[in-house]
């Protein structure tokens, strides 16, 4: 992969997060979570997607599609991990 579809992958992980907090409207704290579960979700849906040999969404080299896929995924796993509150006695 070249260092322009590395940052083009960044970017658009970038945006999948950014655009999932404004969804949502909640603390700037999540705004970190939800960037980095985007870029976790993106990669990996790259990674897999390349290793099985589905190309939905190629730009270039960078499964796009799968990666968006994978940060969805991962957004939303997240975002519904993040809303159990742990009782204390």
């Amino acid at each position: 992969m070249t260092f322009p579809a590395f940052i083009f992958g960044f970017l658009i992980a970038a945006l999948c997060g950014a655009a999932f907090h404004f969804w949502r409207a909640e603390a700037v704290k999540k705004l970190i979570l939800y960037l980095i579960l985007a870029e976790l979700g993106f990669w990996t849906g790259h990674i897999a997607g390349t290793a099985l040999g589905w190309s939905f969404g190629m730009i270039g080299l960078l499964n796009a599609g799968m990666g968006v896929l994978g940060a969805a995924l991962f957004l939303f796993v997240g975002n519904w991990l993040s809303q159990v509150e742990i009782s204390q006695k």
